[in-house]
């Protein structure tokens, strides 16, 4: 794993949107085509903005999946990832297969099966990656399964993650935050060839320390998982790298 810090986050999202393009290149170089997966959140705005406008990718080529969604809610909700993702992704470059997970399926285990048979399918060679204020990797909150070799399961939201929705403006009171969300298992996301994980902010500055500063890998912070990855980066603004012992520029 590597970690690469900037002095702002417009510098942080445009250099990750750039590795991002050009990994994405290199796949469809290679084979024809690429599949990626992409996150959500406030912290992946800017630098979803630096990606889908750069014109070189082959975006027609490209096979979508993304990470998480919640159980219980439609695409029209305002804190719905696919509707994150279609206002900010897949209506600027419309790629050209796109698998989402249906969050409001009667059955969460079985959307959860749906989803993992598809993806089973594919070669990911790009998975782009958040961390949550309290470590998480995609919704696998501390602890996480990082046994299961299931592509995505159903899992509970611990207190922490709903608080966070809450206070990125996602839901309007904690009540509102749904208990349960399909995800993207930690094994699956280790499966992509090359993970960029983008992680700006201070309020993330706890987690990129339990995550990526001396601590060992441990399912009580998630993210943490990635420095067994050969090809993880993870980008930081100055920001969320302030409690590392190290935080210079690479």
């Amino acid at each position: 794993m590597k970690i690469h810090i900037f002095d702002t986050e417009d510098e942080m999202a445009r250099s990750a949107a750039k590795h991002a393009a050009e990994a994405l290149k290199l796949a469809i170089a290679a084979r024809g085509q690429a599949a990626f997966v992409a996150a959500t959140g406030a912290s992946q705005k800017r630098f979803l903005e630096a990606l889908t406008a750069d014109s070189s990718v082959r975006w027609d080529k490209t096979t979508m999946f993304h990470l998480d969604e919640y159980v219980g809610i439609t695409d029209a909700h305002p804190a719905s990832f696919r509707r994150y993702l279609r206002e900010r992704l897949i209506n600027k470059v419309h790629p050209g297969h796109v698998h989402l997970i249906r969050g409001e399926a009667a059955d969460p285990q079985a959307e959860a099966s749906r989803i993992s048979r598809i993806i089973s399918e594919v070669k990911i060679d790009v998975a782009l990656v958040g961390v949550g204020e309290n470590g998480h990797l995609a919704f696998n909150d501390p602890p996480a399964d990082f046994g299961t070799e299931r592509p995505f399961i159903v899992v509970s939201l611990d207190e922490a993650c709903r608080k966070q929705q809450v206070g990125e403006g996602w839901f309007s009171s904690f009540t509102e935050v749904p208990q349960n969300a399909i995800t993207m298992s930690v094994r699956q996301i280790l499966k992509a060839s090359t993970i960029l994980c983008v992680v700006p902010e201070k309020r993330k500055a706890l987690a990129v320390r339990g995550c990526f500063g001396d601590a060992t890998v441990s399912p009580l912070y998630p993210a943490s998982i990635l420095k067994e990855h050969p090809e993880a980066h993870v980008y930081l603004d100055r920001q969320a790298a302030s409690l590392l012992k190290a935080s210079g520029q690479d």
